[in-house]
């Protein structure tokens, strides 16, 4: 018995070590980009780049950093971390099954019971997953074709750890699922035509969709057929409305097939 735990420690270790060299150069390329970042002539060139790359779109929310802000700090660098090896861990994939994790809904007569992500897709419609930011008018220009359902995940910028002046609410981080509920009303009453839900304090659904800092998806028929990037810069609103674009034009054309067939 002694052997075999001694055994599942060493292989533990050995997995945790091959992830840390794996991870290590991203996240000491995310660090030197934050310690250059806090150089301000630095930050307000990329910043301006960025905005005026082919990459922006209106349907992006603007990427804002504000010159109090300190980007490399401890918090910081623990936050960057914490989001590589969520990103790495998670088993959301494109075109693989969709992690159907447990949720909790803002509404109390809706708790009883368990209800999971899956539980809020009606038939073969997709299902618009946004860990993020609402996005209540591309969620009401294509709620003809597609549902929507708002994910409050952990404070990515909390008040008692990595601040930033630019969060709309200085929110501390969730000790209980208490906090985290009424840390989400302010989300709901922004996220008109978005169902809104929040993760477990187990945060099951950051774990499975690797969603820390935000992240938009999409799933249908129990897949994930649209996985954004990583938040910030990867959370592209664009993206997913390119995406539903493109499934409107499909359903559109099979439907007058399906007419003209007929």
């Amino acid at each position: 018995m002694t052997n075999d735990l001694t055994s599942e420690s060493v292989q533990t270790a050995l997995k945790n070590a091959a992830v840390c060299v794996m991870l290590l150069p991203r996240f000491l390329l995310a660090a030197v980009m934050l310690w250059l970042l806090d150089f301000l002539c630095i930050r307000r060139k990329v910043l301006t780049k960025m905005r005026e790359s082919d990459l922006s779109s209106p349907d992006d929310p603007p990427l804002c950093v504000s010159d109090s802000n300190k980007m490399f700090t401890l918090e910081s660098l623990r936050a960057v971390w914490y989001g590589h090896k969520l990103d790495f861990f998670k088993t959301a994939r494109l075109g693989g099954a969709a992690p159907n994790t447990e949720v909790v809904p803002l509404d109390s007569a809706s708790r009883r019971g368990a209800q999971r992500i899956l539980d809020y897709a009606r038939g073969r419609r997709p299902l618009i997953l946004n860990f993020g930011s609402s996005f209540q008018r591309v969620a009401r220009q294509y709620a003809d074709i597609a549902d929507s359902l708002l994910v409050y995940i952990e404070e990515a910028h909390p008040s008692d750890g990595w601040v930033s002046s630019d969060a709309p609410y200085q929110i501390p981080r969730h000790r209980c699922l208490e906090d985290r509920l009424r840390a989400a009303e302010l989300m709901n009453r922004e996220a008109q035509g978005s169902a809104v839900v929040v993760d477990t304090m187990e945060n099951s659904s950051n774990s499975a969709y690797g969603a820390y800092f935000e992240r938009l998806y999409i799933l249908k028929d129990e897949k994930v057929v649209y996985q954004g990037g990583r938040g910030p810069e990867g959370y592209r609103v664009s993206e997913l409305r390119d995406w539903l674009e493109r499934y409107r034009s499909d359903l559109e054309a099979s439907n007058a097939e399906t007419v003209v067939h007929v």
